[in-house]
């Protein structure tokens, strides 16, 4: 069995009880994707631990999962074999020009200092009239009142418009959406009267009273669903876009 990722907070990992809230938020913006995938030649750029591109690949004719760490890549061909991984920079992906059908690319965004680079890349290894699909936490939600993300590893978070703007620089944008909780975490923070990201937020695991720990045990993807509206308080931005005919 390989063993777990380490838990840095640069990525989510599968099987960390105090982690499941995260790695199911995650989870359901890949199934978003996968949705889309279906007999599809994909890359998951910016793959981490190797879940979602497994995921994907239950769905795709071909899946390339993209991760920069070398580490992290060595243990996802481990913990996924069969699955087709490549150490690279998602700036500079070593693959051929217009030879993917659909580029996934999930939380990675935001991580990169030179966006512009990144799309440019994304646009390259597209065929024309292929999708790609990306995801980002919702700058107004995840870090508000600051510009300064509260996660170290975020070079810059963005609202909706914003991804909508960056995008629209080498894509047709087909649609942003929000990933949002359902009805039974709506309830958690009405009874908390705080939002859950919140309170997993302001104090270590150990520190969390009994009551949420068991909460974030609980969660599953079907506690999260996309929406098109009230963007602006939406969990993560989930956008859909086309490649350029040529």
């Amino acid at each position: 069995m390989t063993a777990s990722l380490p838990l840095t907070g640069e990525r989510t990992v599968p099987g960390v009880a105090e982690e499941n809230y995260w790695f199911q938020r995650h989870v359901a913006a890949y199934r978003f994707a996968a949705e889309r995938c279906g007999g599809l030649r994909v890359v998951d750029a910016g793959c981490g631990e190797g879940y979602g591109t497994r995921l994907l690949g239950e769905v795709a004719a071909k899946v390339v999962g993209v991760e920069l760490v070398a580490d992290v890549v060595a243990h996802a061909r481990g913990a996924y074999p069969g699955t087709e991984f490549l150490a690279a920079d998602v700036c500079d992906l070593p693959l051929p020009d217009a030879s993917f059908d659909a580029v996934v690319s999930l939380q990675v965004v935001e991580h990169l200092p030179d966006v512009g680079r990144y799309l440019a890349e994304v646009a390259r290894v597209l065929r024309p009239g292929g999708q790609f699909i990306c995801a980002t936490p919702n700058r107004l939600t995840f870090t508000p009142h600051s510009d300064t993300p509260v996660n170290v590893f975020h070079v810059k978070e963005f609202d909706a418009g914003e991804v909508h703007a960056l995008l629209a620089t080498h894509f047709r944008v087909d649609a942003v959406l929000g990933v949002a909780h359902g009805v039974r975490l709506r309830a958690v923070e009405r009874l908390a009267r705080r939002p859950l990201p919140q309170l997993l937020l302001e104090r270590p695991p150990a520190a969390w009273p009994a009551w949420l720990r068991a909460v974030v045990r609980a969660v599953r993807i079907g506690d999260f669903v996309v929406r098109g509206d009230r963007l602006a308080s939406s969990l993560d931005l989930l956008a859909v876009a086309t490649a350029p005919l040529r």
